[in-house]
């Protein structure tokens, strides 16, 4: 009875809420200080009570960000304009009690950080990142949206967003509060680069480049043609692009000095920020290749850890080493495959990819879903105390890429590849947004590998587990070798240092490392070295050098006030190094070569 009491009460409910609406209206009187002002309308809500907030949390970052730090002059009237109570009930939360349909709540924000994660207000730019910007209605969470900017009449700027066309060229709308926070806007003197590419069905699939950055108009499409070449390479990675809800996806590139670096994706659009002078060069294709590959991994392909996304705390994942580690995996692959990056170029990210999975301590300590968990605290998180992270801890992005570059060699080896894969995970949760969780990448695949056996192995052993993997016979079917990169070289652990009349250890000293054996961190002051004294790195090299692995020496050290002497063994530097068989003298055979042409070489037919 309940049940049906509740059916047929849904089209009651139903028409209520759409009737509902928030409009939010933004001006800038004041920009040379790096303050806009907001006003936020409520109509048609039922509630008497409502609460108004800032995020503490941005779609892409999963630590808190405290927003509602630089909001202020906080002030809500009724439908007449006259002044209703404002409760502050925590330090980014404001309730307003009295209400009869109608509310409109503004405020002052303050913004100078234009980066992926934050906002920045400039008389020369405005650069929004939904979140840090926009205070939302905490029960209308589902109602339909409506943006208004007002822009200064003196400039002739351009909006460029994601967000839905409303009224006019200023008016914007979003379906609801998830759209609305994953909609990055960015206005100013900007130059616009569109272009089209098919899918193979032939319905084509609009891009935009809204490009804020000192250059001429050739500069800027030629730096676009580049872009659009990404676009097609990883295009064939899933077959497809997916379906745009805007009918366009936009790359909000800020590249200047006047911005903090960054790279944040969004549904429809991605924020890149490089605090560079632009130069149309290809080194700067790295950031919008990962972005761009997003649209598919993370966006579409959603992890359930993350869907809904929570606005109000940090969103801890386990899927992390597969949303962004896959992700840098490709970034860098589709840079090889586009011609950005020289084979010898590309042998060094693999070389970064190899070591951060044989040589780091986190990823010889906990496996990569472990990892994904200390995003909150460690992506863009801020801390004041020292932590340990170097000693447990490994970014789950070139830990996740590590266990991407294995599976597609171990792919490889059985006729299929990494590509296959992740089409098949498109098919499965992407094209159909189905959330997944860590054992539905295992269970593709099986179904992919037509190998359970393999696949519980692989997921055992390097997603949930930590076990070191043999790249080396692997890498070679591509005529690609692994060694050692410094062998017989002798080596004590690489940490910074701060020269003076002692060297000062100024980073963790890392297990397994002969200066953490014998019981050196950080702080600690080295005052002999062998029974020589020691105040720069390069007098600690030399005498490190006339050693050889296995030795032992002496080192005398302060710690805070107690002077102490220890025994520190020598090792063998264990970093390895990818290089190609040709700059080795080694054979490059016809298999060899066909192997890594079709990991390697562009998918664009």
């Amino acid at each position: 009875m309940k049940k049906l009491l509740f059916l047929a009460a849904l089209p009651f409910l139903s028409c209520y809420a759409s009737a509902q609406k928030i409009s939010y209206d933004v001006s800038f009187p004041n920009l040379i200080h790096h303050e806009a002002n907001i006003a936020v309308t409520v109509t048609d809500a039922p509630q008497k009570e409502l609460v108004f907030r800032m995020s503490r949390s941005s779609p892409g970052r999963y630590a808190t960000h405290e927003y509602g730090k630089n909001i202020y002059d906080v002030l809500a009237f009724d439908k007449a304009g006259r002044s209703i109570s404002v409760q502050r009930v925590d330090g980014d939360i404001y309730k307003v009690a009295g209400i009869n349909g109608f509310v409109k709540v503004q405020y002052t924000i303050y913004a100078n950080h234009a980066d992926g994660t934050y906002a920045g207000l400039d008389q020369s730019s405005v650069h929004l990142n939904a979140p840090a910007t926009f205070m939302w209605v905490k029960e209308l969470e589902k109602a339909p949206i409506e943006v208004k900017f007002n822009l200064p009449k003196d400039q002739k700027w351009i909006i460029a967003t994601q967000l839905l066309p409303g009224g006019d060229a200023t008016t914007f709308t979003a379906p609801d509060l998830q759209y609305l926070m994953d909609s990055p806007v960015k206005i100013g003197n900007l130059i616009i680069k569109e272009w089209t590419v098919n899918n193979p069905d032939k319905k084509p699939s609009k891009f935009r480049l809204a490009l804020e950055a000192k250059s001429t108009d050739s500069l800027a499409t030629n730096f676009a043609s580049k872009i659009k070449r990404i676009t097609q390479e990883a295009q064939n990675v899933f077959g497809e692009y997916p379906v745009f809800d805007s009918g366009q996806y936009t790359f909000l590139a800020s590249i200047n000095p006047y911005v903090r670096g960054d790279g944040m994706e969004h549904r429809n659009s991605t924020m890149i920020t490089l605090p560079v002078a632009f130069d149309g060069s290809s080194n700067l294709l790295g950031v919008f290749s990962h972005e761009f590959f997003h649209t598919w991994n993370v966006e579409r392909i959603r992890p359930k850890t993350l869907e809904p996304f929570n606005f109000e705390k940090s969103n801890m994942s386990f899927e992390l080493w597969f949303a962004e580690g896959f992700t840098q995996y490709y970034g860098d692959l589709i840079l090889a495959r586009a011609g950005f990056d020289s084979p010898e170029e590309y042998c060094q990210t693999l070389t970064s990819l190899v070591n951060t999975k044989e040589n780091t301590a986190g990823a010889k300590r906990i496996s990569p879903v472990q990892a994904s968990c200390n995003a909150v605290f460690v992506d863009a998180g801020v801390a004041v105390d020292k932590t340990n992270y170097p000693n447990i801890y490994t970014s789950y992005y070139p830990y996740g890429a590590s266990i991407a570059l294995a599976l597609d060699l171990e792919l490889r080896t059985r006729g299929l590849t990494l590509d296959g894969f992740m089409k098949a995970l498109w098919a499965k949760h992407g094209k159909p947004e189905i959330p997944y969780q860590v054992s539905d990448l295992q269970t593709v695949l099986e179904v992919f590998s037509k190998d359970k056996v393999f696949a519980e192995s692989f997921f055992q052993k390097y997603v949930n587990g930590h076990e070191s993997f043999n790249y080396a016979p692997l890498l070679q079917m591509a005529g690609l070798s692994l060694k050692k990169q410094f062998e017989g070289q002798p080596w004590i652990g690489d940490v910074r240092f701060k020269e003076g009349p002692e060297l000062t250890v100024q980073s963790n000293t890392i297990i397994g490392t002969p200066l953490y054996t014998a019981g050196i961190d950080i702080d600690d002051q080295l005052i002999k070295v062998d029974g020589k004294t020691v105040g720069t790195q390069a007098e600690l090299t030399a005498i490190i050098k006339a050693h050889k692995s296995g030795e032992q020496i002496t080192v005398d050290y302060r710690h805070r006030d107690d002077i102490k002497s220890t025994m520190l063994t020598i090792a063998e530097n264990p970093k390895l190094i990818v290089t190609l068989n040709e700059g080795a003298n080694l054979p490059v055979t016809a298999e060899m070569k066909k192997f890594r042409m079709e990991w390697l070489d562009s998918k664009i037919k």
